[in-house]
């Protein structure tokens, strides 16, 4: 069986800017409760850990208590506006569809590994007309544990039947970073990111790059 090469990507942050439309699910969901908005910098610095716990951030910001029956609740709403919010207002950024094209004829594998839930995945990357680009999408709720635990990035590599040798993660976060270091996976970084405020530069990724275009010129 012959090895492929494969690029495996984050996806908030990195391929797609969904800061804005997270924000007013966010934003939508306080309002439900009679609580007010969150800045939309704020959610920035929240994404990443998948949105269950940035929901719970921005409750946690400006509700007075919390219980378990109410969380469910808010969740429940959270869901449904995001649900109606995702692709709504997001973008791709720039280049990457062009690198993504390029990829694919170069015969490159291609990956999602994301902390973000499946269905607001789906519903983001069918929005811009990817659901069938990536050779595997590995979901922050694909498997028992997500991001910085390796697994699924692993999962990936081996589902493409690449190796670590000649596979490359891409990303914006510290978590990336993190997560391809605990696979012994190289990893590349975006500035452009949600890296809770800090400059991925302080991650120490293998190479930091501008845009995405260095990733296709590394697989050619």
């Amino acid at each position: 069986m012959s090895i492929r090469s494969a690029a495996l990507f984050d996806l908030d942050g990195t391929l797609i800017d969904t800061a804005s439309e997270i924000s007013d699910a966010v934003n939508r969901t306080l309002a439900d409760f009679g609580l007010a908005e969150v800045r939309e910098q704020q959610v920035r610095d929240w994404i990443g850990h998948g949105t269950g716990w940035l929901m719970q951030q921005a409750w946690k910001s400006r509700a007075s208590k919390e219980n378990a029956e109410e969380w469910a609740t808010v969740m429940e709403r959270f869901v449904h506006h995001y649900h109606e919010t995702a692709g709504t207002r997001s973008h791709l950024f720039p280049y990457v569809a062009e690198v993504l094209a390029g990829l694919k004829g170069a015969d490159v594998a291609i990956g999602i590994v994301t902390n973000k839930e499946s269905r607001f995945t789906d519903r983001v990357l069918s929005a811009h007309g990817l659901s069938h680009t990536f050779d595997i999408v590995i979901s922050g709720d694909t498997l028992p544990t997500k991001k910085p635990d390796p697994a699924g990035v692993v999962k990936a590599i081996a589902d493409v039947r690449s190796d670590l040798q000649h596979a490359l993660f891409v990303g914006d976060s510290q978590i990336d970073v993190q997560t391809a270091r605990n696979a012994g996976l190289a990893v590349w970084a975006v500035p452009y990111g949600y890296n809770h405020g800090e400059p991925i530069s302080a991650s120490q990724p293998d190479r930091l790059i501008d845009d995405l275009r260095p990733v296709l010129g590394h697989f050619q």
